[in-house]
């Protein structure tokens, strides 16, 4: 069987900020679980003119004065990548710094650069797609990703704060049905699993949501992808990932 694409670059495991999204064995973590599963794909810095599309000069200024440009362009360049490659095959973007709290002038919560944001407006501008559905699944709300793409015609952006298992696949249910997106873009933050910050979901659930955009995706003749975000516990991130994975493959 075909081998699922995923963006990564070994610059990802790089330790750039003391948050823990930046920790040391993270990404490796995940490596180390998908290693021989998938195909993978190395990404380049996005475009400076596809950050600039969606934030500001004096945010992108106050990130090179911080001394994250690069990675933070780096992870960037890999969720248009990994969209790109989402319009033809279901794709994962092992990425970080993550992007879901960066609004156009400000970001937080260990994001600096909206990688979502980027991504989708890269390709509505570049005539790629019309229409696009972000289904956000980390224990945070995105609300820099809403401030960005909120008001954006033909634009959906689904958080989801369920406090229980059955509810919180429901509600993913829900909205997949009524997707007609061009293009499904998840912002696939772990960190509501059982074992980490929220503890709600099992690690069988992440496979349904994967099973849940591709169905979705596939019914309407639209693409699919995912980025990771937010997921702390390393003993059970890669286990996670590696559960949208087999998902979003439709196994």
């Amino acid at each position: 069987m075909r081998k699922m694409k995923v963006v990564y670059h070994p610059d990802y495991c790089q330790v750039y900020t003391s948050d823990p999204a930046s920790a040391a064995g993270r990404i490796e973590a995940v490596v180390e679980v998908i290693g021989s599963r998938v195909d993978w794909v190395r990404p380049r810095l996005a475009a400076p003119e596809d950050i600039a599309a969606v934030h500001t000069e004096n945010h992108v200024a106050a990130i090179c004065r911080q001394g994250l440009y690069d990675i933070a362009a780096l992870a960037a360049g890999g969720a248009v990548m990994a969209a790109e490659i989402g319009l033809d095959e279901p794709c994962f973007g092992l990425i970080r710094p993550p992007g879901h709290h960066a609004s156009a002038g400000s970001a937080w919560g260990f994001c600096f650069f909206s990688n979502m944001a980027i991504a989708l407006e890269a390709l509505i501008r570049r005539g790629r797609i019309e229409t696009a559905c972000v289904l956000d699944i980390d224990l945070h709300y995105g609300d820099g990703t809403v401030n960005i793409l909120g008001r954006r015609p033909g634009v959906e952006i689904h958080n989801f704060d369920a406090r229980d298992r059955r509810s919180y696949l429901d509600d993913v249910r829900r909205t997949m049905e009524r997707c007609r997106a061009d293009l499904i873009g998840i912002s696939a933050g772990f960190d509501n699993h059982e074992q980490d910050w929220g503890g709600v979901l099992g690690t069988e659930d992440y496979r349904e949501i994967g099973r849940l955009a591709r169905e979705s995706s596939v019914g309407r003749g639209g693409g699919c992808f995912a980025i990771l975000e937010g997921g702390y516990n390393h003993h059970v991130l890669g286990h996670n990932v590696m559960a949208l994975i087999e998902g979003l493959e439709g196994n």
